[in-house]
């Protein structure tokens, strides 16, 4: 809801712009030269939309021909989803956004994550363990990370988009860590 002083602006505003546009309009030039300007900014306008469309179906077919796109036509409907190449590549956006919250008062718990990704797959690995400092946990050990904040949503999500089972990430809950001085300064808990 605005409060007073935006309504003010508002209508003071209004009251300006139209008063102008009265003013204007008692000058024998107004029409002459307010009409051309008003055609110039709607084939302006017209432009800009059609140049929005033609970007549109542009990205939209590269997304089709990189395979990301499937389209199937059915009598006179077409139904359009993503294939499962697709899914991983948009699963990535929602990997950049993820955020692990922090709740009002902390549950006194540490989630300890563990993790065995082997040798082979040393990229993925290491793309895991840039995603976990980004997400803010702590590195106790090269593969284990503590948080004091749930962060099993967030977990799955990693989980399914790295393709690692359960075995290969484990996620422990626990009453307490030994010698947490360093992971209770790191995230400002008493």
């Amino acid at each position: 809801m605005k409060n007073k002083r935006e309504i003010t602006k508002l209508i003071i505003k209004g009251l300006l712009i139209t008063g102008g546009v009265v003013i204007a309009s008692t000058s024998p030039y107004f029409v002459t030269r307010i009409i051309p300007a008003l055609i110039k900014h709607a084939r302006y306008q017209k432009k800009k939309k059609e140049f929005e469309k033609r970007r549109f179906y542009g990205a939209f077919y590269k997304l089709k021909k990189r395979g990301f796109v499937r389209i199937v036509y059915r009598g006179k409907q077409i139904h359009v989803s993503l294939t499962p190449e697709g899914r991983k590549w948009a699963g990535r956006y929602q990997i950049d956004d993820l955020k692990i919250k922090k709740p009002w008062r902390w549950d006194k718990k540490w989630r300890v994550l563990i993790f065995d990704i082997k040798e082979k797959q040393r990229i993925k690995r290491e793309s895991l363990r840039g995603k976990l400092k980004e997400l803010g946990l702590f590195q106790i050990q090269k593969s284990v990370w503590a948080c004091p904040y749930d962060f099993q949503k967030e977990i799955e999500m990693l989980r399914s988009f790295f393709g690692l089972t359960k075995e290969e990430m484990v996620v422990i809950n626990a009453s307490s860590i030994e010698n947490d001085h360093k992971i209770r300064k790191f995230f400002g808990l008493k």
